[in-house]
């Protein structure tokens, strides 16, 4: 796989109001396409991985001298624990991707499809909070077409689990790539990293915007007029 076509364009975005990379620092820096898991990840099951969480977590708030006897706090280490596995990173277990099918283009129809602010929640990989932002993806058919709701599915999927932007991105278009069985793939993610703006240098202003663009889409203008379906 070509290095241009795998890596993610990370944009100068226009939101940043003077604030340069150097400014935000390097942490958006990842290892690979893959999210990091261990080989055992899923030797014991959601449940047994709720009670660990929960008895960590009521730790955690211990450690920082919360009154766990408290009405509104004592059910929090079980309630953070059920968010964790069902919920927010619900896409590190392989058991909750979606079930995608397909269908004959039988309208023939060769120009590109866009599904376009597709929002999404995520969670950044380095401080776990929260990641906020809209997908844009678009591909034109090889023969094959998607249901346009398992578009949202796979972003959604993909975003619940600790994260990094640019990986993000890359592992829509890798997961699009295969089940559509094309190279021409576009997926743009515009979002604000609650990293940046909650703490550290806390700048609410600013977001970051990555893009991938395969195939046919790796072109000015092809580029241009997927700007401008998503402006539109």
């Amino acid at each position: 796989m070509k290095t241009d076509t795998l890596n993610a364009n990370i944009l100068n975005t226009n939101k940043l109001n003077g604030f340069s990379t150097e400014d935000i620092g390097d942490d958006h820096l990842y290892t690979g396409l893959e999210t990091p898991m261990k080989p055992d990840a899923f030797k014991i099951s959601d449940n047994e991985k709720k009670q660990r969480i929960a008895l960590l977590f009521e730790e955690i708030m211990d450690v920082m001298g919360l009154d766990l006897t408290d009405d509104s706090l004592k059910g929090t280490p079980d309630r953070v624990a059920k968010m964790y596995i069902d919920e927010i990173f619900s896409g590190l277990n392989p058991k909750n991707k979606p079930k995608v099918a397909l269908f004959e283009n039988k309208y023939q129809y060769n120009q590109m499809l866009v599904e376009k602010d597709i929002t999404f929640y995520s969670n950044c990989e380095h401080h776990f909070v929260p990641i906020i932002g809209k997908a844009h993806v678009a591909y034109i058919s090889a023969g094959k077409v998607i249901g346009l709701s398992k578009l949202n599915r796979i972003v959604q999927y993909y975003a619940k689990r600790p994260q990094v932007q640019e990986r993000l991105t890359n592992q829509i278009a890798m997961e699009l790539k295969g089940t559509l069985g094309t190279e021409d793939i576009a997926v743009i993610i515009d979002a604000k990293h609650l990293c940046v703006s909650s703490r550290g240098i806390k700048d609410n202003t600013s977001a970051t915007v990555t893009a991938y663009y395969g195939g046919a889409f790796n072109t000015p203008e092809k580029i241009a007029e997927l700007q401008n379906y998503i402006n539109s």
